[in-house]
């Protein structure tokens, strides 16, 4: 489907903006994964998304890709609003502390594409091609889980450290996914803001909307 999209944009003289994923990577890195870094999917998921990425640059020369990772919101099912649910009914939570990557809200990562498309909108034509794109800094789920209570005035959760293989899924997640940014802020001036002061954003967010558990 990306490659019929990015098709159809160079036949008009489009440009495409797609979104892939840190997985793929395999997560066996030891420092953040820039752009040119090896891929090795390890899950369908992955394998899916690496060839998106192709089928696009196969069709065209005007793309724009951008690899997230961790994303979360105010709207929509994600792991933040899940950690606010559990903690309605619990007073401890079991959560992954071996998994590192950096939270991304999805509102700072929708304002960075409006400022991509408006450079592309009005000209630009320097800017095209793939880039990695997350909230600043690095933390685990379990850290991302201690911080959500903590801004969310959860203080008495008690949040339990586990391992990945305590908590198995059909897919597997990347050890280690933090993705070098350093290539968005050179071509676009581009920085996302650290994920603490994004979680508080969203948390702000949902308090305003005033947001139960009903679409968590």
């Amino acid at each position: 489907a990306p490659g019929v999209m990015a098709g159809t944009c160079e036949e008009i003289g489009a440009a495409l903006v797609h979104y892939s994923t840190d997985y793929v990577f395999d997560g066996s890195a030891g420092r953040p994964y820039t752009e040119n870094a090896g891929v090795a999917p390890r899950s369908a998921y992955g394998r899916s998304k690496l060839a998106g990425e192709r089928a696009v640059m196969a069709a065209t020369d005007r793309y724009v890709i951008l690899r997230t990772a961790w994303l979360y919101s105010h709207v929509g099912h994600n792991f933040l609003k899940t950690m606010l649910r559990l903690a309605e009914t619990n007073s401890s939570v079991r959560v992954v502390a071996d998994q590192t990557g950096s939270p991304t809200y999805a509102w700072d990562l929708a304002q960075a594409t409006v400022s991509i498309v408006e450079a592309l909108a009005a000209g630009r034509d320097d800017g095209y091609g793939l880039y990695h794109a997350t909230n600043a800094g690095v933390t685990t789920w379990h850290g991302f889980a201690s911080r959500i209570f903590q801004l969310a005035g959860h203080e008495d959760i008690q949040v339990d450290p586990i391992k990945t293989d305590e908590y198995p899924t059909p897919a597997p997640r990347p050890t280690y996914s933090v993705l070098s940014c350093e290539r968005l802020g050179l071509v676009y001036g581009l920085k996302l803001p650290h994920w603490e002061d994004a979680a508080a954003r969203c948390i702000q967010a949902l308090a305003s909307s005033g947001a139960t558990g009903g679409d968590r």
